[in-house]
């Protein structure tokens, strides 16, 4: 994991990146907005010309000008600008949503293809967190700072022409006015990033531990902790709750400094006019104060985008602060030549491992310390060794969830490195100590192996596992609802489902990971019987220390700290 200041700048350039491809996108929103700010102007055109014609009349007396055709024309210049409006939130919403798709695909690939070797380092809640919360904190990037920094840009220029047109000096107290807003912006901004990154942190504190708690929540009960867990809950949450506050308070101030900005320039403004129209009465001092009218009017109009990109600028920061956990990601790797994923499809699998060399933290032991051997096709492989020895490790790197610091692994000559995932899991099936299994049917939970399978090459691959013979006794047999985590099952029952999806997947490469951890013997010899079936004609490679799985036919590698120790023909 990088430090704090390599994750914040590259979060920055991957901010900044990620802005140049919304301008592109926001093009469409900035023109419905540009089409409302030229309708904003007629609207104040038409009002002025009511309002100074209503004045005239009290004047001059004067009835023959007919202002009807403006009032109608202010009527429907308001609809046509509300249309507009919604028309660009609307632009607006869809690119966000389209830019959190892409997000929310492009982390969930990456988290996949890393695999669970990123739990290792990042707690599951911390990487749901980057998944939901981090990329809905990006919305704001996508849907409202990018297309309000280029109104910003575009929509006071348009104002300050119209305002030039009918007095310079006004048009240019509001342009002295408009440049104290980013100024400020500025300031209140670096202290609104740091409060935004410490929310975050906050937060992550707080989903961790409730996750935590959550799953540990029987253990918590029976050592009577509830209480003092939930004080600790709500310290967590009181914590989250005084950050976000602080986040507010500082985004508050380039609130405030906008509005002080847009008051001093109305003030500006009328004090210059004020002293325009003194010593003008009657018509002189009518033609007067249409344009002082229509300048004063303006105001509001030229801090409109201004203050949109002042409110959204809290959005980018915000997003700032979302992204440091977005790029500490591993990014996917590039795709491999055609000829690798051809080698590795060929019939039957051969495995080799040459001089592999593996270490998950410098701080710990070597994992692999010049592992090599080869399993050929067909050839049942058992890897005996204690706890640490790397057993586990040599299934991962199979998984390609892991790759060798040096050294290298090939299947059927093709380098790991070189076949993308999908090509990997097409061939390969994996058993572990504790299989997963997702709440839902058993049918669905064996049918997650081949989603195309149908309801017989289902039932056949259950008979195979011995999956029908706890089924049979069960309310709706492979229909029956489960719940997260295979709750309602035993633990062999559990590892019979898990045994069912290899079948039904019927993957020459079988990885075995202490398929038998946690049984009883009788249930240990039967799932033991269902995998002997199982690797019949298949390379398969068992990872066990248990005297029973031993009772596999074929060779036997012995490792000790991450090398081969000795080999024996058969087990």
């Amino acid at each position: 994991m990088s430090s704090p200041d390599q994750a914040n700048s590259a979060a920055r350039d991957w901010i900044k990146r990620e802005q140049r491809e919304g301008f592109r996108a926001a093009q469409p929103v900035l023109l419905l907005n540009l089409i409302g700010t030229i309708v904003a102007i007629m609207q104040i055109f038409t009002l002025v010309a009511v309002l100074n014609g209503a004045i005239a009349h009290r004047i001059i007396l004067d009835d023959t000008q007919d202002w009807t055709v403006f009032v109608v024309a202010f009527a429907a210049l308001s609809l046509v600008r509300a249309g507009l409006t919604i028309a660009a939130e609307r632009t607006a919403f869809a690119i966000g949503a389209t830019a959190r798709r892409r997000l929310r695909s492009d982390i969930l690939g990456r988290l996949l293809q890393a695999g669970p070797a990123m739990l290792r380092r990042r707690h599951s809640a911390e990487l749901a967190a980057a998944v939901v919360d981090r990329i809905e904190a990006m919305d704001g990037l996508y849907a409202r700072y990018v297309p309000a920094a280029l109104f910003a840009l575009f929509g006071p220029l348009m104002v300050l022409l119209a305002i030039a047109f009918a007095d310079v000096w006004a048009a240019l107290i509001l342009l002295g006015c408009g440049l104290l807003v980013p100024i400020a912006m500025a300031l209140a901004g670096i202290g609104a990033a740091a409060a935004s990154r410490g929310q975050f942190l906050a937060m992550e504190r707080l989903q961790t531990r409730f996750i935590d708690r959550i799953r540990g929540i029987a253990t918590i009960v029976l050592y009577g902790q509830s209480e003092a867990e939930a004080n600790r809950l709500a310290k967590a949450a009181d914590e989250l709750r005084m950050r976000t506050m602080r986040v507010l308070r500082v985004a508050f101030l380039s609130s405030a400094a906008l509005d002080l900005a847009a008051a001093l320039a109305m003030v500006s403004i009328a004090i210059h006019f004020n002293r325009a129209l003194a010593g003008f009465s009657g018509v002189e001092w009518l033609m007067k104060f249409g344009p002082a009218l229509f300048a004063l009017l303006l105001v509001p109009e030229f801090f409109a985008p201004l203050r949109a990109f002042s409110a959204a600028y809290q959005d980018r920061l915000h997003a700032t602060g979302a992204a440091a956990a977005l790029v500490d990601i591993p990014p996917m790797p590039n795709e491999p030549p055609a000829r690798a994923i051809r080698t590795v499809e060929a019939k039957g699998v051969t495995v080799v491992f040459e001089d592999v060399r593996f270490t998950w933290d410098p701080a710990r032991p070597t994992a692999l310390n010049g592992l090599s051997f080869r399993a050929g096709s067909g050839e049942t492989l058992v890897l005996a060794g204690p706890s640490g020895a790397g057993k586990s490790t040599v299934i991962e790197m199979l998984l390609g969830f892991i790759r060798p610091d040096s050294g290298r692994v090939t299947i059927n000559g093709a380098d790991i490195a070189d076949i993308v995932p999908q090509a990997l899991s097409r061939f390969t099936a994996w058993i572990g100590q504790k299989p997963v299994l997702f709440a839902g049917t058993i049918r669905d939970n064996i049918r997650f192996a081949r989603p195309e399978a149908s309801d017989s090459d289902i039932e056949a691959a259950a008979a195979s596992a011995h999956v029908d013979g706890f089924a049979r006794d069960l309310p709706d047999g492979l229909d029956t609802l489960i719940g997260e985590g295979g709750h309602g099952l035993s633990g062999g029952q559990a590892q019979r489902v898990a045994i069912a999806r290899a079948y039904l997947k019927n993957a020459p490469l079988l990885l075995l990971d202490e398929p038998t951890a946690h049984l009883d013997p009788a249930t240990e010899a039967d799932v033991l019987d269902s995998l002997k079936r199982l690797a019949a004609g298949r390379t398969v490679i068992l990872a066990s220390h248990a005297a029973a799985a031993h009772a596999f036919a074929g060779r036997r590698l012995d490792i000790r700290d991450g090398r081969a120790v000795s080999a024996r023909g058969a087990a």
